[in-house]
This record gives C-alpha cells, structure tokens and sequence, in this order.
C-alpha cells in the first residue's frame, strides 16, 4: 500500500516527538537511567510526550529563527527537563553532569542536517551553549545522543565545512545574533525516521514547504503493508492541526 502525507510544522514536530519515545535507546534509559531534554522547539513536543501532559512550550527554548537569528525573550524561565527512572529530578548541573554515563541519553536539537547525517547546531553564546556542555562529554562516556530534526533543515553542502567559515567574531554583519556553527553527531530522528520507528513503513520525503497552512510543511510518501501504512496515515491525519510553538523573541 502507498498513502501520501502533508505534515505541518507543528504536525511534523509532534511525529518527531512520538519517534523519539520509540527510540531504544531512549526506551532503555526512561526505565534505568537518565534522559536529558534540552531546551528547543521540537524539544517542547519531546517533552511532552515522555512526561504524557502539555507544559508551556513558549518557555522550552533558547535560540530561534523567525526575521532574525534570535534567542528567546522568555528564555530562563524554565530549565531542561531530566528524568531518572522515567520521572522527573531536580539537582544540581554539577551532579547531572558527574552522573551522567553510558546508557543515558542527551537530546538535542538542531539547525541544518547535512547530507552525511551531521547536524550544525548555531551557537550565539560565546562559550557555546548546551553543546559545549554535553557533546564531548557525551562522546567520552558513551552517553546517547539524540538528535530530533525535521527534514526541513536539509542543507546541500558539508556542516563540518561551514563550521570552519563561521563564528561570532567572524561576522561583520548579521540578520540578529552572529553565530557560530557546532557540528553535532548522534542517533538523527527526522519525521521519516519518526515514522519507521513507530510503524513498519516506508517513509519518503516527495515535497517541501507550501503556501498558507503549507508554508514550512514536509510532503512524505508512506509504503508497507496496508496496516502499517493505514496506521503510519491516521497517526498524521490525528495531529494534522497540531499548532507550532509561538515565541517572541529578544532581537
């Protein structure tokens, strides 16, 4: 069977968010071991899907893109969500960062997804941010690291290289924040992994973007048996009009 999808921004980050939760690795940790969402738009999504309520999406992120590069004029007014053992903890950075080991997860959003399957995470804080504070310790440990990207963010060329021509002070004028450019490796979710991993399809990207309602969309072809396609379309008709995260920004 074959069925053809049209996932809204919000409806994409949602299938994401439920992908993620399907993850193994992330499977095994919410049992025994510790999650660590960090702060992103499609993160709100993440977080509300292992924590099964809603939270206040407007304040679960840092930097964004709307006009500008931009950072969140909220941001502060929550911090990451960590679970130990599937609930969650509140504790000192010092001892989630002592603790964290293999069989824990970090997930991290992103920017651009190359077509290697790296992505550039854009880093306005000089002393990097959330990726300086987990990646290469992450690397070290053989902690898991959990990228949820949607395949909007494709890029042609090479993260790694654009790495090299960016940075903050290497900018002499930006549309916001001059940023630099974090190429950050780990398990990639995008809305076609998110739907292999929670029905035994096919997911193929056809089209992208839109007008109107379409505009940012993602157009998917699904193939597999009948039950899996006609699961893998219901499951996207039934958050069709999921609404995106609304953010008001600093720049």
């Amino acid at each position: 069977m074959k069925a053809t999808v049209v996932l809204s921004e919000g409806a994409g980050k949602r299938i994401i968010a439920k992908g993620v939760t399907a993850e193994p690795a992330v499977r095994r940790a919410l049992e025994s071991g510790t999650v660590v969402v960090t702060l992103g738009t499609t993160n709100a999504f993440v977080a509300e899907e292992l924590l099964g309520e809603p939270i206040d999406r407007g304040a679960f992120a840092a930097g964004f893109i709307d006009r500008v590069l931009n950072v969140n004029a909220r941001l502060g007014e929550r911090g990451e969500l960590i679970l130990r053992n599937g609930a969650p903890w509140e504790g000192a950075a010092e001892e989630l960062l002592e603790g964290l080991a293999a069989g824990d997860v970090v997930i991290k959003g992103g920017n651009a997804l190359d077509p290697w399957g790296t992505v550039g995470v854009l880093m306005a804080a000089r002393t990097g941010g959330t990726v300086a504070r987990y990646h290469a310790l992450a690397l070290a440990r053989g902690v898991a690291i959990v990228i949820p990207i949607s395949v909007r963010k494709a890029i042609h060329g090479s993260v790694s290289d654009l790495a090299m021509h960016l940075g903050a002070d290497r900018i002499e004028h930006s549309m916001g924040l001059p940023c630099g450019m974090y190429p950050l490796t780990g398990r990639v979710i995008t809305e076609l992994d998110a739907l292999e991993l929670l029905f035994d399809v096919r997911a193929t990207q056809i089209a992208g973007g839109g007008v109107g309602l379409g505009a940012g969309s993602v157009s998917l072809l699904l193939e597999g048996e009948d039950e899996a396609v006609t699961g893998a379309f219901e499951l996207v008709r039934s958050v069709a009009d999921e609404p995106d995260v609304e953010l008001r920004g600093r720049v």
